[in-house]
Formats: C-alpha cells, sequence, structure tokens
C-alpha cells in the first residue's frame, strides 16, 4: 500500500510527509504497548518562528544609543538621543486619503469650521453673552496693563496717641502695646485722620510710607518720619 501512495501522482511531498507522520505515531503507540519498560518519552517539537517582525516601542525594550549609568561621560548636545518612539513625523495633511486627513484635511465638509479663514474671533460663544462680559468688572480692581495697587497695612494717627513722648514706634511695638492687631500686609503705611488727633511731642515713627497729612502732623509735634524699605525692612531715608 505505501508503495502504490507513492507512485500515484495526485500525491505531492506534503501529503507523503502526512503519512509518515502518521505511520511513524502509530508504531510508536504499538510498541509502547508491547514493550515492557512503558511507553516512549514524547519528543516535544520546536514551535515554528512566526514570519511577521514588529516595531515594539515599550521602555522595557529600548535600547538607547548613550550610557545613562552613573559612570557615564558627559553629556553633549552631540551624543545624546532621544528614546525609539519618542519623535513621531509630523502629520502631512491633504495628500491624499489613506492617512484620513486627505481632501478635507480633518476639518469636515460643510460647516463655519470647515471654511478658510478663522471662523469667528477669540472669545466668541456663538452669540450668547461671552465670559468676559459675564464676569463682574470690579470698581477700583486696575486690571490693565501697567496699573499697579499696593496694599498696605494701615496705622491710624489715633493709634499713636498712646505712645510716650520722645520715643520710638513702628508696628512691632504698637501691637505689643495692643494699639493695633496683627497685620495682614508686610508693608506698613502710616495714615492720617479725620479727626483732630493730638500726636506725642518728638516721636520717631518707622513705617514703609507716609501720608502728607500724617507727616506733617508728626513733624509739626516736634516728631520724625523714619522711611524703611519694603524687602528689607531696613532704614532708607530719616
Amino acid at each position: 500500500g505505501y508503495a502504490f501512495f507513492c507512485v500515484d501522482r495526485r500525491w505531492t511531498l506534503r501529503d507523503m510527509a502526512r503519512f509518515t507522520l502518521v505511520a511513524a505515531a502509530t508504531l510508536g503507540a504499538a510498541a509502547a504497548f508491547v514493550s515492557k519498560a512503558g511507553p516512549a518519552p514524547a519528543v516535544a517539537r520546536p514551535r515554528a518562528s512566526s514570519a511577521m517582525s514588529m516595531k515594539l516601542y515599550d521602555w522595557k525594550r529600548r535600547e538607547a544609543t548613550e550610557d545613562a549609568s552613573i559612570d557615564a561621560g558627559e553629556f553633549r548636545v552631540d551624543n545624546i538621543r532621544g528614546a525609539p518612539g519618542a519623535t513621531k513625523r509630523k502629520m502631512r495633511k491633504g495628500r491624499g486619503i489613506s492617512a484620513g486627513q486627505g481632501a478635507t484635511c480633518g476639518f469636515g465638509m460643510r460647516g463655519q469650521k470647515s471654511r478658510s479663514g478663522r471662523p469667528a474671533r477669540a472669545g466668541f460663544e456663538g452669540g450668547q453673552t461671552p465670559l468676559y462680559r459675564r464676569l463682574p468688572k470690579l470698581v477700583g480692581r486696575p486690571t490693565g496693563p501697567g496699573h499697579t495697587n499696593e496694599v498696605f497695612s494701615l496705622v491710624k494717627l489715633e493709634q499713636l496717641a498712646g505712645v510716650a513722648p520722645n520715643s520710638e514706634a513702628d508696628f512691632d511695638s504698637l501691637l505689643e502695646a495692643g494699639a493695633v492687631t496683627k497685620k495682614k500686609h508686610k508693608v506698613v503705611k502710616v495714615v492720617g485722620s479725620a479727626d483732630d488727633v493730638t500726636v506725642p511731642a518728638g516721636l520717631t515713627v518707622k513705617a514703609h510710607a507716609f501720608t502728607a497729612s500724617a507727616r506733617e502732623k508728626i513733624e509739626g509735634a516736634g516728631g520724625k518720619c523714619v522711611l524703611l524699605s519694603k524687602t528689607t525692612n531696613e532704614v532708607v531715608e530719616e
């Protein structure tokens, strides 16, 4: 029978190989039943390797050209390389439909946003009241470029009335005496009062800024206004 199949032209080499494997397996199984030593051990065949290859951009499989260890040399502009897959080619639009960015370049076929030129101005929300008009505009809060609004912790002249004459006063001494509360801002400014306040004579007041009316009152009583730096708190002008 084996000679008959070999002679038959309709059987190819693959068919002959399959027939040979089946016959060998049958003979091996029969020998296992007959032999006293038991069945023969199975031989594992190696798996056929796939011919398909794939680029892997996984962090575990990257092979950078430079050495990133502690003992590596100096990194320079000419020897640093990016990891594989870190940079990609820019997307070419309008060059065919294969990439999905062909004729319409991703902007669709109809509608305002598919037309040439900027479809709507910045801040336009389709006709409803835009955000920059919905937000309240607070009076006294400069918002444009070049506007500054410096905020001070204020010390009024009536808070200096309890200081002993011919002494030195600043915010820390007034806070210790209980004349003022804890300040909210780092810089301190001495301001005048609407009422007629008597300032102790010969008073030396240290602050970061003085109003004209406060300076006039203090110096009119024989005192002195000492201007402090807003950053270092050192004496700038006596």
